[in-house]
């Protein structure tokens, strides 16, 4: 028999974190655990207000399904349990981690990943003034790949001041829905000059059809209008990649799918996160493996990380060790 645990947890930031919608200084995740045959096995989740979600809806979600899964309920059941979203991702991702357990070989091995090996993240700098944004980039120049938060006006400072404090960085960005139809055409040209390489959804989710008829010679990527593979019918034609999110997709299974189903589409894969602790991003270091843009950064703007927590260096990201998670 397996047996469902729930916890809420709060995570500190370093600072504050700010996006086009709002900023915040802490991470509120949803911790599930599993337990069968003395073997326990973690998934976490953030729930989030843009897509209606708050701690407490998505802990009664997960509540709800402790009966069926105590009679045998298992991960493919699952997804016809509950929606995509952040509390189905937590319980399936548990139940992998469970699976790799019980089963003493690696989720990586589970999904004929064998040998998945570290890859490159973004760093992320969250939306403030060109100045502080100049500063920060100036702090983390030696970085890679650097991701800047913006929000409309004043966003051409802002990449500016951060291509002034990390000149030798490869630069994307994301609006954040922030963005309309004339701030899109200034930023263009702008954002071409100073080597932007990908910009992520500029637009609203419900306004992006405008994206048929613009140009776009910077790639563009969606994020708030991606979720699971249903959400491809609205994708194809306007954008040129792809922001899988577990919280999104509703866990690693369906992104899985959304990746080859998007792959066969021809569209680019990037994964990202939203912000939490290792144990979030720790699924997603598996599904990164081999595209071309990964946003797995969320550790390192927490004040601290879960113990075994993933390892960072350089800009790379490793896969998880057994006892975080897989």
């Amino acid at each position: 028999m397996t047996e469902l645990v729930v916890s809420a947890e709060s995570w500190p930031i370093r600072g504050s974190f700010a996006i086009s919608r709002g900023s915040k200084t802490k991470a509120d995740v949803v911790l599930v655990e599993l337990q069968a045959a003395g073997v326990k096995g973690y998934g976490e989740c953030v729930p989030y207000a843009r897509y209606g979600e708050s701690r407490d809806s998505v802990t009664a979600q997960i509540e709800s399904l402790g009966s069926a899964i105590r009679q045998g309920m298992d991960r493919v059941e699952l997804q016809q349990k509950l929606p995509p979203g952040a509390a189905r991702n937590a319980v399936d991702c548990a139940f992998w981690d469970l699976q790799a357990k019980l089963s003493r070989c690696g989720v990586g091995e589970l999904i004929g990943l064998p040998s998945a090996g570290p890859v490159m993240t973004a760093y992320t700098l969250s939306l403030d003034s060109p100045e502080n944004m100049y500063q920060a980039a100036l702090r983390n120049a030696d970085r890679p790949l650097l991701k800047i938060k913006l929000g409309g006006e004043g966003d051409i400072a802002r990449v500016q001041g951060v291509r002034d404090g990390a000149p030798n960085a490869r630069l994307i960005v994301d609006a954040n829905e922030g963005w309309d139809v004339e701030i899109y055409r200034r930023m263009i040209p702008e954002l071409s000059r100073l080597g932007v390489e990908m910009i992520e959804q500029p637009f609203p989710a419900a306004d992006d059809g405008v994206l048929q008829s613009l140009q776009r010679p910077i790639p563009i990527c969606a994020d708030e209008s991606c979720h699971d593979r249903a959400s491809l019918s609205h994708i194809v034609g306007k954008y040129d990649m792809i922001n899988i999110k577990l919280d999104k997709a509703g866990g690693l299974t369906e992104a899985m799918k959304l990746r080859d189903a998007a792959e066969a589409e021809n569209l680019k894969i990037m994964v990202g996160c939203m912000l939490a602790t290792s144990l979030a991003m720790a699924p997603a270091t598996l599904l990164a493996q081999g595209v071309e843009v990964v946003d797995l950064d969320g550790p390192l703007l927490l004040e601290e990380d879960r113990p075994h927590g993933l390892r960072f260096d350089k800009g790379w990201v490793f896969p998880p060790s057994p006892e975080l998670w897989g």
